[in-house]
């Protein structure tokens, strides 16, 4: 009896801890979807019944610019655009983290390094 009581505990015990989604999110439908692949480059969208989005165009170079959204769990929606091309992945939005500012002494430090660059090096003769 004591090892059936110990693995109902150890089996309700694990229930418990199990990993229980707590949005809708695992249910979304495909709302829209698009997908134009071709010669020149191509065009895709997805758009969830969640709220999710996604849309792309790319040409023959490998360049892409595109953009994707969500609903925060907070229920605010969240837009990413991008560019992706020879200079890199480049997305911008508001909810992109920046850095914080230069503080001023260390820009102080730079723009008297920069009024004053350093002699070059003379070349040494032995």
């Amino acid at each position: 009896m004591f090892k059936f009581v110990m693995i109902l505990a150890v089996v309700g015990v694990a229930t418990a801890l199990a990993p229980v989604s707590r949005s809708d999110d695992v249910h979304a439908d495909v709302v829209s979807r698009l997908d134009d692949v071709r010669a020149d480059g191509f065009d895709s969208s997805l758009h969830t019944s969640n709220g999710i989005e996604q849309a792309a165009s790319g040409d023959v170079h490998g360049n892409i610019h595109g953009n994707f959204a969500w609903i925060s769990p907070e229920g605010e929606h969240v837009e990413i655009k991008y560019v992706a091309d020879e200079n890199g992945y480049q997305p911008s939005g508001a909810w992109i983290p920046t850095p914080p500012p230069i503080p001023e002494a260390i820009a102080r430090a730079l723009a008297w390094l920069q009024a004053h660059p350093p002699a070059p090096e003379q070349p040494r003769h032995h």
